[in-house]
C-alpha cells in the first residue's frame, strides 16, 4: 500500500514479509520495550535486538561506538547491502528507534513492518520460539556516527527554541503540560521538572497511527503536522519525547513518510531537559 507516502519503499506489508521470511538478502529484527516479549513467540527467522544493551553504551549516556556497531551487525548476519527490516511491540515505537540507531551509522537500507508485531498477531501469522542460527556476516567499521544529520543535542534544541523554529513534543499532553512527568503506569525515572522545551508544538505520537498500529495516510499525516501543527517542510524540524524513543517514531514519519529533508531527534529529550541546570521550560 502506497498511500502516497514520499517513500511507500520504507514500508513493508505483513503480507508482503509473509512470501519473504527465507530471503537472503533481508534481515528480520525484533526490537521491542518489553524484552522477553521475543521469546514468547517472534517471526521466523527474525532476531532480537535489545535497546537496552545492544544499542546503548552501558556507561556513558550514549548509543554504542562504531566498532561496536560493527560487532552488533555482524553477530546478526547484517553486511551493508542487507535490507533490515524492523518490527515490535508498542506499534513500532521501539522498531522505530532501533531504525534511527542504525541510520545514525550510515546502515540505509531500512524498513519499518507497518503494523508491526500486533498486527502479524491479528492475522494469526506463523510465531515461532526457536532462535535462527545465523552466520556471522562482515561488517566495515563505519568511520562516524552520523550525529550531525539525525540527531540533535540539547544545545540544538536550545538554538531551535531561541530561534523560533520547528519544535514537536511526542509525548502525552500530561507531560507536556507539566502535569506529569513521565508516561501512565510508567515509572518515575528522576526528572526534576515537568512542562515542556518553550516553543514546543504538542503532537502525541500514537496520533501518527491507526488503532491497529499501521500508519494514516499521507494525506492525513499532513493535514496533522502542517495543517493543524503548522510544521513548514522546509525548516529544519527537531522532535523529543521523553528518551527519544517516541520521537523515533514521529521522525521515522517526518521524514520517510512526508519526506521533510532535514529532521533531527533529540534523544536526551526531557530526562535530560528537565534535570539540566539553566534551561527555560514552558508549561500552559
Amino acid at each position: 500500500m502506497n498511500n502516497n507516502y514520499t517513500h511507500p519503499e520504507s514500508l513493508v506489508e505483513t503480507a508482503w514479509l509473509a512470501e519473504h521470511l527465507d530471503d537472503p538478502n533481508i534481515r528480520i529484527v525484533e526490537s521491542n520495550e518489553e524484552l522477553d516479549v521475543y521469546g514468547t513467540g517472534h517471526i521466523r527467522n527474525a532476531v532480537h535486538i535489545d535497546w537496552t544493551t545492544d544499542l546503548n553504551d552501558q556507561v556513558r549516556r550514549d548509543y554504542i561506538s562504531p566498532e561496536a556497531f560493527a560487532t552488533l551487525a555482524e553477530k546478526n548476519g547484517i553486511t551493508p547491502e542487507t535490507t533490515v527490516i524492523f518490527y515490535g511491540d508498542k506499534a513500532n515505537w521501539w522498531a522505530a528507534y532501533a531504525l534511527w540507531v542504525f541510520r545514525l551509522f550510515g546502515h540505509d537500507n531500512v524498513k519499518l513492518l507497518n503494523g508491526g508485531r500486533a498486527k502479524w498477531v491479528a492475522e494469526g501469522r506463523e510465531l515461532t520460539k526457536d532462535v535462527p542460527a545465523v552466520a556471522k556476516a562482515n561488517y566495515p567499521i563505519p568511520p562516524k556516527r552520523k550525529d550531525a544529520e539525525i540527531r540533535a543535542f540539547r544545545k540544538d534544541a536550545l538554538r531551535q527554541s531561541e530561534a523560533k523554529r520547528p519544535l514537536v513534543d511526542v509525548r502525552s499532553p500530561g507531560e507536556f503540560s507539566g502535569a506529569v512527568t513521565h508516561m501512565a503506569d510508567y515509572p518515575q525515572e528522576g526528572v526534576l521538572r515537568g512542562g515542556h522545551i518553550p516553543g514546543a508544538k504538542s503532537v502525541p505520537w500514537k496520533k501518527a497511527t491507526n488503532d491497529d498500529g499501521t500508519f494514516k495516510s499521507a494525506d492525513e499525516l499532513r493535514t496533522l503536522y502542517f495543517e493543524e501543527t503548522g510544521l513548514d517542510p522546509s525548516e529544519e524540524t527537531v522532535v523529543y519525547c521523553r528518551i527519544g524513543e517516541r520521537s523515533s517514531h514521529t521522525w521515522f514519519v517526518l521524514h520517510y513518510l512526508l519526506g521533510l529533508p532535514k529532521v533531527r531527534n533529540y534523544d536526551g529529550s526531557w530526562t535530560e531537559w528537565g534535570n539540566s541546570v539553566g534551561v527555560p521550560i514552558e508549561r500552559p
